[in-house]
This record gives C-alpha cells, structure tokens and sequence, in this order.
C-alpha cells in the first residue's frame, strides 16, 4: 500500500505540459531558421577545447544518469525503464565518441566516423525511446526482459566497433563531411525524429495522469532530441546552428537530471526517484508487494518479532529509508483500525448481549447482501506522504462512509482492511430488504466520497455488490476470533469491485432481480454482459449501478 508512483493534483486549469512543450519546439525551432535562414547570422565560432568538454561532460553525466536508469530498473524490473536507460546509455556513449572527434584534442586532426557518432547515437536512442513508449502486453514485456541484457551487450560491441572502424578508417567511416550530414544518414533523420515525436507524445499521455516531474522532463527531452537531429541536418561546421545542437542535447539530458533530484529529495529512494515512469503493472506488482510488506510489519510490531521481519525485507531489497516508512505507516493503519472498531458493531453488541451464543465459534447460513469498497488509487497516493496524511484522509473518507453503510441503512462492517471496506446487510436476519439496502449504501458511499474529497490526487472508492447465500459467524481459535462473512457471495463481490471504475458502483445480476422485485423501488443500471471473474468457471452477469430511489 506504500508506493506513491501515480497520480499527482491535477488541474484543468493549469496545463504547464503545454507551455513547456510549446517553447521546447518553437524557441530552437526558431531560433534555428534565422540562423539558416539569414546566413550573415550564423556566425562561425571554432573553439576546439570548448567542443570536447562541453560534448565529453555531457555525455558522461548522461552516461552515469543511465547508469542509475537502469539500476533502479534492475531493482523494479520495470522494462520501460530499462528502455529509457538505453535511450540514455546509447546517446551518451556516441555522444563521448564525437568528443573525440574534436581535431587537436586527443587526435591531431578530424575522423570521419566520430563526427558521425551523434547523429547515429540519436537515431539509436530514438528506436529504444519509441519502443519505451509502446503499450506493452505481458507476453512482450516478457520477451523484452529476456533481452535486455543482450541490448545492454550489444550496445557496447557497437561502441567498441564503431570505435575501432573510426579510428581503422573503415569505407565509409574514413570520410570526413560537412557538419555530420552523411548522405545515407540524412535519409534516417525524419524517422529518428518522428520516433522521438511519438515518444515525446506518449511520456506526456503518462505526465497528464501521474502528474510526475519526470515524465515531463523526458517528453521534453525527446522534443529536443529530435531538434538536435534536425539541427544536424541543416547546420554548418562550427557556426552558431551547429553549436545549437550541441546545447539542445545538453538541455534535454540537464531536463532528466534536474527532475529526477527534484523526485530523489521527495522519494529519498533510487527506484521510486524514476517511479513516473514505471509500466501500470509495475505499479501494480509493488503495490502488492508493499501491502504484504506492511501487513508483515504490522503483524511482527504487535507479536514483537520486527527484528526478524525487518531483516526479511532487507533481504528483498528494501532500503532502510522504505522500511521506515512502511513500518510507520503501518503502526498508524493498526492504531487506526483498533479505533474505527467501534464503529464496527453497535448492532451487533446489541445482538450479541441478547443472544451470547453468537459469540461461539461457527456460523449460520442466511441469503445476505455483500457490499466490498476499495480506494482505487490508495498504493499511488501514500507511498512517500507522511503517515499521518494517509491515515488522515483515510479517516476522512471512513467517517463519510460507516454512517451511511451502519447507521443510514443498518448494515455491518465485517471488517476494514487498511483502504478497504466489507459490510454485510441482513447478516443477522433481520432485513428482507437487504439488496436494496447494500445499493443504496453503495450508492452513498459513492456520492459521500465525491463531497469529503480534499483533492484530485485522492484515491478514489469503486464498490461491488452481490447478493446470495453466505456463512454468517465467528473464525477462530481460544480466545481470538473474528466475525467473517464466508462464501462465494462475498468473494464474487471483491471480484465485481476489482471491474469497477474509479467512483463507480458494479453489482450483480441477483441483486438486480431481488431490487426490482421490491415494491416502490426504481433502479437504474447500465449492463456490462458476461464478464469474467477472477477464480469463477462461467461468466458473471454484472451491471453498473446508475442510480436508485425508493
């Protein structure tokens, strides 16, 4: 539950992508055509020690900014981050050759194939950066992750070949051209730079819905690097629009660097420094993991075995810093828990002084409406956030939902699970009008949610609702035991939940039938046909709940 690599606040009123991107192509853009297009403008300027450490110090802190890419893709096993390290690692290392190119420097004069390393480095680069772009299914991502460390090693031959022929004078490589432009290279630039355009529009697609720094820097960077490519294209040797591609390069790598230490002073953490930019499922596999890791630290905390446990997430990986935090926030979530329970059962108490034999180990079976809500969005907007924010909203949003699930409609929470929520109606037989109930506390606590909210960055509630037999009593053993609706019906309604969207409500085709056999109740629903449930043989009939009155 601890991994804030989602969502940021948006604002419709506030596009700052747009701006950005607007002066990344129209200032060099422009900048470019007077230089080109009023010759007496573009000025000559041959200052050889200049070329090399300018072009050698950026290509080596882009080098090292690779180098950290592709670790914290090691670490997260995140294939669109690796792909991105590739972007950067392939640019950088042509780039270091070209500084060699520099006559007088480190050779006594000009070499055909290392002022031809740039424009190849971006033309490769763009390749990896429109593949890191692609929507990946998990059978190629699954095949991408058996290749990158073939990538990785290919790229080096490549170096070290390009090197070798550079300085061997191997056809066409022993040819030294004006500004770079290799007549068969010319050809592949409008591919590199439609390549990097596409990519540039996808990484900004990523920036307007996580709302991450970082994204943005590597849009923009990409738009530059196209520049660059066109700038190679149409400039001349040492004059003002040659050098202009020079500092475009450096400007789109300084872009990456700044945003990724204004991530790492936030994130204190290396992998999720570079989270904007993790694949959904990568988002989705720490989410899991994080939450088991929390659930294991809450647990070791309260039988007071956290030394062995924080040894177990060392050897997963975790740094001390991330441990931290899980272990805080975890404290928070079970001190959190321990006082919403008295929100949980007033009826029940009731029940329980009336008849004790409830409190006895086992259950009944009774027809019963399961309502399961989820915070979508929950693993996003608490990873790095200080434990008393999450347990804040968190708090917020169960103070809007227990009076509309309990006291509204007079339903049981069976339990909270950190950012979950299970209530059960006619649990103890006393509500025919059960699946009527569960709707419109579904309803409620959709409509609850939307008017408590603090922000757009909150999570947000998605609900499943079903109706059916279920095992209604005590789980157990000595003197701990739990109140747990057991059965099939509740799991169908987890599973509704999971194919609802974001502030949306799904039930199923039982409770639609009981609803509708009511007298005096109108519901409205829009079908959704067989859908396929995680663990269920045949197809569920579900149904988005539109609306319902009484």
């Amino acid at each position: 539950m601890m991994v804030r690599m989602g969502s940021r606040p948006r604002s419709g009123n506030d596009p700052p992508y747009v701006l950005v991107v607007v002066i990344s192509i129209v200032v060099p853009l422009a900048g470019l055509a007077l230089l080109i297009g009023a010759p007496s403008t573009d000025l000559q300027w041959e200052h050889h020690p200049s070329h090399f450490w300018l072009v050698l110090t950026v290509a080596v802190l882009n080098a090292v900014l690779g180098l950290l890419v592709s670790e914290a893709a090691k670490q997260r096993d995140d294939v669109r981050l690796f792909l991105v390290s590739m972007v950067l690692l392939a640019s950088a290392g042509f780039l270091a050759l070209h500084a060699l190119a520099t006559p007088s420097v480190v050779l006594s004069g000009p070499n055909g194939g290392f002022a031809l390393a740039t424009p190849v480095g971006l033309l490769v680069a763009s390749g990896f950066a429109a593949l890191s772009a692609i929507e990946i299914d998990e059978r190629r991502e699954a095949v991408l992750r058996r290749w990158t460390s073939p990538m990785r090693i290919g790229l080096l031959v490549v170096l070290l070949a390009w090197a070798v022929a550079s300085l061997a004078g191997v056809p066409p490589l022993d040819q030294v051209l004006e500004a770079e432009r290799a007549p068969w290279l010319l050809t592949l630039v409008p591919f590199g730079v439609a390549a990097y355009a596409f990519a540039a529009w996808r990484y900004l697609g990523i920036y307007r819905t996580r709302r991450r720094p970082l994204p943005l820097a590597v849009a923009t960077a990409f738009v530059l690097l196209a520049e660059a490519l066109i700038a190679i294209a149409l400039s001349r040797a040492w004059r003002l629009s040659w050098w202009e591609w020079h500092v475009l390069m450096a400007i789109a790598f300084a872009a990456i660097v700044l945003a990724a230490r204004h991530e790492y002073r936030q994130e204190r953490s290396l992998p999720a420094t570079f989270g904007g930019l993790y694949l959904e499922r990568t988002l989705e596999r720490l989410g899991t993991r994080q939450s088991e890791a929390l659930g294991e630290l809450a647990r070791a905390d309260a039988d007071g075995s956290l030394e062995e446990a924080t040894a177990v997430l060392r050897s997963q990986g975790y740094t001390g810093d991330e441990i931290a935090v899980l272990l805080g926030s975890a404290r928070e979530l079970s001190r959190m828990d321990g006082l919403l329970r008295t929100y949980v059962g007033p009826r029940l108490v009731e029940r329980l002084g009336e008849e004790p034999a409830l409190a006895e180990l086992g259950g009944r079976e009774r027809e019963v409406s399961v309502l399961f809500a989820d915070l979508a969005g929950f693993t996003t907007f608490a990873e790095g956030r200080p434990a008393s924010e999450v347990v804040g909203m968190l708090n917020t949003y169960w103070g809007s939902v227990v009076p509309a699930v309990v006291d509204r409609e007079g339903g049981l929470i069976e339990r909270f699970a950190g950012d979950a929520v299970l209530a059960v109606f006619n649990a103890l037989g006393d509500q025919p009008d059960h699946a009527s109930r569960a709707m419109r506390a579904a309803m409620a606590i959709r409509d609850g949610s939307r008017r408590v909210r603090a922000g757009d960055d909150w999570p947000t509630f998605r609900v499943g609702v079903n109706t059916g037999p279920a095992v209604i009593g005590n789980v157990g053993g000595g003197e701990q035991r739990s109140f747990a609706v057991i059965g099939d019906t509740t799991n169908v309604a987890a599973r509704l939940q999971t194919i609802s969207r974001p502030g949306h409500v799904v039930v199923a085709r039982r409770t639609l039938d009981d609803v509708r056999a009511s007298p005096g109740v109108q519901v409205d629903v829009r079908p959704l046909g067989p859908t396929d449930l995680k663990g269920k043989a045949e197809p569920t009939e579900a149904f988005e709940l539109l609306s319902i009155t009484t």
